[in-house]
């Protein structure tokens, strides 16, 4: 009876460690390097198009002002002029942040694209792809302390969504919104 026994529970050790292999290979590579390539461009093309709208609306920042003031329009003055100064210092700075941590994303992405595309298998890349979480990451915490208006935050929402599409190709862990 306990031959039998151990024989069953041999058996059953054996078959399980001829199939953890496959089990485990499954679930550490369930794309292929073309799925995660085209997640990748998508990271890249919402980069660049994030970065282009920030840049056209400082620009058109810029051009508003500048034809407020050639045609002399004036405003009342809310308040002191140190009160001004220290919100346009305050909105500089929020975004010099931003801009900081969109390059950031930018160089990270453009990393982990350079590296991913001679590698055979795309998990070699999982720590360029933490980089970009971390870049993300920093983005993030940008877009939800400044108030952007409804245009970037939409922008910033898609790009998020793909960044996390991605993450989830290297079994990484999302962002959060």
């Amino acid at each position: 009876m306990h031959r039998i026994i151990r024989a069953a529970f041999c058996c059953l050790a054996m078959l399980f460690a001829f199939h953890q292999p496959t089990i485990t290979s499954a679930q550490t590579n369930p794309f292929t390097k073309g799925q995660v390539a085209d997640r990748i461009r998508k990271v890249e093309d919402g980069v660049d198009e994030f970065q282009k709208y920030l840049n056209n609306r400082g620009d058109d920042a810029k051009d508003r002002a500048q034809s407020a003031q050639d045609s002399g329009a004036t405003r009342r003055q809310r308040g002191d002029s140190t009160n001004a100064q220290n919100r346009r210092n305050q909105a500089n700075q929020t975004k010099d942040d931003l801009d900081d941590a969109m390059d950031d994303l930018d160089r990270s992405t453009n990393r982990l694209r350079r590296k991913f595309d001679p590698t055979s298998n795309y998990l070699e890349t999982k720590v360029q792809m933490e980089q970009v979480m971390d870049s993300a990451r920093r983005v993030n915490q940008v877009m939800t302390k400044g108030n952007y208006g409804t245009q970037a935050q939409r922008y910033w929402a898609a790009l998020r969504a793909n960044i996390n599409d991605l993450a989830r190709c290297y079994n990484l862990t999302p962002m959060g919104t």
